[in-house]
């Protein structure tokens, strides 16, 4: 069977001030609706951009689904909570205009890579928390920021201790994203999907795949490991897959890991949303 067309445009999802937050849409030419996944990029929740995760956006289009992209505001200009109240509200806005994004009814999933992973494991766990759905959609239906399912790809789960890993190991550049981002260790701390968890304050734990390398000099393994083992024991379903020896990114590389890494996230997606909603 070949794999649709994949059609691409560009939308204002939200205004901040004068300024347009921007949406890429990816979704199959006709047909429809079709299942909604919402795409949050990495860069040290400092950097980066809506086109990051372009070629994996489109592969995930191209099985059946309308994927979106979002800018969001980026530290330390709009520190932390704001990227975080901006994905809060996207999952929102794709809820409300389902039926103009060629969406169908129901769950949507997340998708983030790197800072984005945290970011959507956050929302995930606290979709009705005040602080982050502090944005209000235009008058009309109302949505929450429930989410169905996260692809998290190398994601940094606790914010304080990848901060710790990042000064241990030199990595200045780290350091100062998360400073920019968080402020304090306090804030990092509260800003963890892992010690939410742990602490038994998460709101929902919709299933996960995490995607991870061994070899990964922002990541270390053992934070990964210990939020599958806090997540799995709150009752949520995590699947890890762990890739011995790649880096951190190494899914966007061309290459038989990569490829396969590739694999699992669209086999993990397609198991979601074929599977009954609760």
């Amino acid at each position: 069977m070949t794999a649709p067309e994949v059609v691409e445009a560009e939308i204002e999802y939200r205004r901040n001030g004068q300024e347009p937050l921007l949406a890429q849409v990816y979704r199959p030419a006709g047909g429809g609706p079709y299942p909604a996944l919402l795409d949050v990029h990495g860069g040290a929740w400092s950097g980066n951009h809506r086109f990051a995760n372009t070629e994996l956006d489109r592969t995930l289009a191209a099985t059946g689904m309308v994927v979106v992209a979002i800018d969001f505001r980026l530290a330390p200009q709009d520190p932390y909570p704001a990227m975080v109240q901006d994905v809060n509200y996207a999952t929102r806005w794709i809820k409300r205009n389902a039926p103009a994004l060629g969406v169908r009814p129901g769950p949507v999933g997340a998708l983030g890579t790197s800072s984005g992973g945290h970011l959507v494991l956050l929302s995930a766990v606290r979709p009705f928390d005040p602080r982050y759905a502090a944005l209000p959609l235009p008058p009309g239906e109302d949505a929450d920021a429930a989410l169905g399912y996260v692809v998290a790809c190398w994601p940094p789960v606790d914010p304080y201790l990848r901060y710790e890993f990042a000064r241990e190991t030199g990595r200045g550049n780290l350091v100062a994203a998360t400073l920019g981002c968080f402020g304090t260790a306090d804030v990092m701390q509260a800003a963890s999907p892992e010690r939410i968890v742990a602490a038994g304050r998460a709101q929902a734990l919709p299933p996960v795949l995490v995607v991870q390398g061994t070899a990964d000099a922002n990541i270390p393994m053992p934070m990964i490991e210990r939020f599958a083992a806090t997540y799995r024991a709150a009752g949520g379903a995590l699947q890890l897959e762990a890739f011995a020896g790649e880096p951190h990114g190494f899914a966007m590389q061309p290459g038989p890991q990569g490829e396969r890494a590739v694999a699992l996230i669209l086999d993990f997606v397609a198991r979601q949303v074929a599977a009954p909603v609760a």
